[in-house]
């Protein structure tokens, strides 16, 4: 069972959940910073808590990343379908 919040922040609501580096076996590509989160580190997954979101929105985040997410835009803006790694 994973454990997982709801926040409120400027840019909506979301459903994050912690993943801890023994959980995280593969690579993914942070939207914050557009670099690697290579498999055993520990991030966030995070995904808009509304309608607008469901699993296809998921998006892992490198901690620090998440949590400066409203002071900065991201580096690179991914199409839907692009790959997350």
């Amino acid at each position: 069972m994973w454990a997982q919040e709801t926040e409120d922040g400027p840019d909506g609501t979301w459903i994050v959940r912690n993943v801890a580096g023994g959980n995280a076996a593969k690579p993914y590509r942070c939207p914050g910073c557009d670099h690697e989160i290579p498999p055993g580190v520990g991030h966030v997954v995070a995904w808009p808590a509304d309608e607008r979101g469901g699993a296809d929105d998921r998006r892992h985040w490198h901690r620090p990343c998440w949590q400066a997410r409203n002071r900065r835009a991201p580096r690179v803006q991914r199409s839907r379908n692009a790959p997350r790694y």
